[in-house]
């Protein structure tokens, strides 16, 4: 996991962005589509799954992996078979930070307009420096699956890559649907910090019951911290601490002694 050691004790969709677990801004988003319930919307879990089904609650289907080794979003599409019951399938990863160009909260309607149920869509954004997945194009965390697709899935683990996007692309059944908004992949520390800066807007964002005493710089501090040092590009997980003469530049806090450098040049980062 690309994340660790922050995810040592949380999953990556628990992770909080801007205060707001990644896991609760896609539900959210796809709230706002229309789409919310288990009827309706499914999580797939593996890596502490205990820990991801208590936060979902009644809110969505949670679907538990068999693994370790997890079975790739292939896999855990194939596993959800029944459940799904020959619908068309929008799948969304959890790390996945979108945030929509103006004040939309429907920032997905382009991906599902008039979609007959018989393609492929990828969403995507341009590619930067030869990185291009797809005619110039690399995938933004969400993709819509026909159910003629997903019945032929095979058990076991596999990635939608190879099981969907390339068999679809050689068909001419792949269409690519441009996202307007920002995207970033939270996989990694520097992605991870970019993705948090980004939701405080340029400036720093605070929880209620946090106590800061020190001076902050693009910083995003959670519920119940306490920031008696300076916090410049970082942020301090819930219940995180930053004591008085500390300094944290690009870095991650959680607790009182976990500091995870989220600088690029300490990270093979590839594009972002």
């Amino acid at each position: 996991m690309r994340l660790r050691p922050l995810t040592a004790s949380v999953p990556k969709a628990l992770c909080p962005v801007g205060n707001v677990a990644l896991l609760d801004r896609a539900l959210a988003r796809l709230t706002h589509h229309g789409l919310s319930g288990p009827a309706l919307v499914a999580v797939n879990a593996c890596y502490l799954a205990d820990r991801v089904a208590g936060h979902v609650g009644g809110r969505a289907f949670v679907s538990v992996e068999p693994g370790p080794p997890a079975l790739g979003t292939a896999g855990a599409v194939a596993n959800l078979r029944d459940w799904i019951a020959g619908r068309g399938v929008l799948v969304g990863n959890a790390d996945a930070y979108l945030s929509p160009a103006g004040p939309t909260t429907t920032d997905l309607a382009p991906l599902l307009h008039d979609w007959d149920g018989s393609t492929v869509r990828i969403l995507g954004v341009p590619a930067e420096d030869g990185h291009a997945e797809f005619d110039g194009m690399r995938f933004a965390g969400f993709s819509l699956l026909p159910w003629s697709m997903v019945e032929v899935l095979p058990e076991g683990r596999s990635e939608l890559v190879r099981q969907v996007w390339r068999p679809a692309e050689a068909a001419g059944r792949l269409e690519l649907v441009a996202y307007g908004g920002v995207y970033l992949d939270t996989g990694t520390p520097a992605h991870y910090l970019d993705a948090n800066l980004h939701a405080a807007g340029g400036g720093s964002l605070v929880a209620p019951d946090a106590v800061v005493t020190g001076e902050l710089d693009r910083a995003v501090i959670g519920a119940g911290a306490h920031v008696y040092g300076a916090v410049s590009r970082g942020v301090v997980w819930p219940g995180g601490f930053v004591g008085a003469g500390e300094r944290l530049v690009d870095g991650i806090r959680a607790g009182r002694d976990l500091t995870v450098d989220a600088s690029y040049a300490s990270h093979d980062l590839g594009p972002h």
